[in-house]
């Protein structure tokens, strides 16, 4: 393979002309709510002690992954909304497709953490500090990441062992796995095998945490004397159930949709609602449902008037 003749065209949302404008600004204003949101929402859980908890260190790490993972994806999607030429090249399109294995397997492993987080503290709350203790909340971070990057080296490897050739369409705005694959015409079993293994290790097991944590967790509370107990018990997580229904709700889904012509549409508005709406949804879902982190935000917005 001669990496330097090989080329994708990102056809996008190119079948939609009288749209990219209007795309173009959409994109562009969730883009600026992503950033502003995710990078806030680290901001304010340093800035307030009484954030300093190992919930809120799991999610500023969840705030970081989404950072990246609409950084990775959408100025690239941006681009290809306003410049005529949607090519990118192989290594261009390698490490775009990297960066996001990368970012989506630590998410699917953070939020899997972040259940256990929400077992330790309600199934035994009195041991919640010590169980959660600082080393632990950093290994479980570290392990989230390390596995990410795993799963990238073992998908990237899985591509870059095949042969391509010339200048191939991806229907699609962004370098995803089944997308390069298809473009090669080396035999592809064990490049398939590696993905449908690791992919379903990947989901199944982060699915199985979250899923035994929160049985556990429905128990302990059903059986919670009090109803204003039980109330309290399930507001606490609220807010991560919602982030996992739409996350792996929208994966999931997109699996599901068959790869026919008819369907690609669908295939790319559902994949920019994870790539690119999701990591706008997660810090809006976090923040609105918690008094602590909105009287943070009001803190430094009087901090910043007063300032001028």
């Amino acid at each position: 393979m001669i990496i330097a003749t090989v080329m994708f065209i990102l056809l996008g949302f190119s079948d939609f002309p009288d749209l990219q404008v209007l795309l173009f600004m959409v994109f562009l204003a969730i883009y600026v709510v992503t950033i502003v949101g995710n990078l806030g929402m680290i901001v304010i859980i340093r800035y307030n002690p009484k954030l300093h908890t190992p919930m809120y260190f799991f999610l500023s790490h969840l705030s970081f992954v989404d950072f990246s993972y609409s950084t990775i994806i959408t100025p690239k999607l941006l681009e290809i909304l306003v410049v005529e030429d949607r090519t990118i090249s192989f290594v261009g399109c390698i490490m775009q497709f990297s960066f996001a294995v990368t970012c989506v397997v630590t998410e699917m492993f953070m939020l899997a953490v972040m259940a256990y987080d929400r077992f330790v503290a309600i199934c035994n709350p009195l041991l919640y500090t010590v169980s959660m203790s600082q080393k632990l909340c950093a290994i479980l971070v570290t392990i989230s990441y390390s596995w990410g990057l795993i799963s990238c080296g073992v998908f990237t490897y899985s591509l870059l062992i095949l042969s391509f050739c010339g200048i191939n369409t991806i229907n699609n705005f962004l370098c995803e796995y089944s997308a390069i694959l298809s473009a090669s015409f080396s035999d592809k079993h064990l490049t398939e095998v590696i993905l449908f293994s690791l992919s379903n290790f990947n989901t199944l097991c982060t699915l199985g945490i979250i899923l035994t944590s929160y049985i556990f967790i429905f128990i302990t509370v059903m059986k919670m004397p009090s109803t204003s107990g039980r109330r309290k018990a399930f507001s606490t997580c609220a807010s991560h159930l919602t982030a996992v229904t739409i996350f792996f709700g929208t994966i999931l889904c997109l699996y599901c949709v068959p790869s026919s012509k008819s369907s690609w549409l669908m295939i790319r508005v559902s994949t920019a609602f994870y790539t690119v709406v999701i990591p706008m949804l997660n810090p809006l879902i976090y923040s609105l449902r918690n008094k602590d982190v909105k009287e943070t935000f009001r803190k430094l917005m009087d901090i910043k008037v007063f300032s001028h």
